[in-house]
């Protein structure tokens, strides 16, 4: 299978490199990236991990058509407030009947619906488990392993920011100390406000509940209050309690629908939510018939991203055989 990618950031040259590293298993090529800063590279044959970048092509479109592939891999950076260019680059894929792979949530949490119901229309895959838990399997348990379960609701601490954040004021450090040394594991949205204001936890919200439930919600309609107000006195204060803060994401089915919320809450240290420390993350999914399960993922980083990516693309691969059947 040929690939586009549309961004190349670290997540995109992890992907690259273990795509070369299972090539002969699963062979994949890459025959064009496109990113705004470094330009634009195609070569049918294939692309090197660091590939001779040309002028940027004028539009995903033009890229697109140039790079000959089979699916598009998006990979840009998360907008949390529109999930603009992704979703139009999306788009310009499922029009030339690409199949669609992507780590970014914005398009899960702003159109969801719309991409499905488009894919579907073009006959083509639309897969993003990458997308909120940095590749831990969660969109494909439900989709491969969970019949006839019915979600009534998930909790979870999403957001490692907020917990570097949180974890170094506890430790007598700054709230500014603390986002530095989330940029510095290279884990921050936009610098950090989209993190600390709750809006990387809203997407990721979104983009579960919009997938698992049919929310067919945004960030914008969920209730959100970030950590940005506490302080490193308050942090130490609720640390001698035996207690520790997390912003954590809360959904549940409601008579009136699906109701989304983000919170920055003070749990007990013994808490479940609370145990996922620093980069790591966890998930708990409320359901009808198996109670309460749940996903952590241990300290990701980029490879655990592109492996989710991969994962996509080898059912992506699977969707493609079976379509030229």
């Amino acid at each position: 299978m040929k690939l586009a990618l549309i961004g190349y950031g670290h997540a995109g040259r992890a992907l690259a490199r273990l795509l070369r590293r299972k090539r002969r298993e699963f062979p994949f090529l890459i025959t064009g990236i496109h990113t705004l800063r470094h330009g634009t590279a195609i070569d049918a044959r294939g692309l090197p991990e660091d590939p001779p970048f040309g002028p940027r092509a004028a539009s995903a479109g033009e890229f697109l058509d140039a790079a000959g592939a089979d699916a598009a891999v998006e990979l840009t950076t998360l907008e949390p407030y529109t999930g603009e260019p992704a979703i139009s680059h999306i788009r310009a894929a499922f029009a030339r009947r690409m199949h669609v792979a992507t780590a970014n949530k914005g398009p899960i949490a702003h159109a969801f619906a719309a991409l499905r119901a488009e894919a579907a229309g073009a006959g083509v895959g639309f897969r993003f488990e990458s997308s909120v838990m940095d590749g831990a399997p969660v969109f494909n348990v439900w989709r491969h392993g969970l019949p006839g379960l019915k979600l009534l609701g998930f909790t979870g601490a999403l957001n490692s920011t907020s917990k570097v954040v949180v974890e170094t004021m506890e430790r007598g450090g700054s709230f500014e100390d603390g986002l530095a040394a989330a940029r510095t594991l290279g884990i921050t949205e936009a610098g950090g406000a989209y993190d600390i204001e709750g809006w990387d936890s809203a997407a990721k919200i979104c983009a579960l509940a919009n997938v698992l439930m049919d929310a067919r919600a945004t960030p914008q309609q969920v209730s959100t209050r970030g950590i940005g107000r506490l302080t490193p006195e308050r942090s130490a204060e609720i640390a001698r309690q035996g207690k520790t803060v997390r912003l954590i994401a809360r959904a549940r089915r409601a008579p009136a629908g699906v109701s989304l919320r983000v919170r920055a809450e003070v749990l007990d240290r013994r808490d479940i939510l609370a145990c996922a420390p620093g980069t790591s993350n966890i998930i708990l999914f409320h359901t009808d018939l198996m109670g309460t399960f749940g996903t952590v993922s241990i300290d990701p980083g980029v490879e655990q991203t592109a492996y989710g990516v991969f994962s996509d693309l080898v059912e992506l691969a699977g969707h493609s055989a079976t379509r030229t059947l």
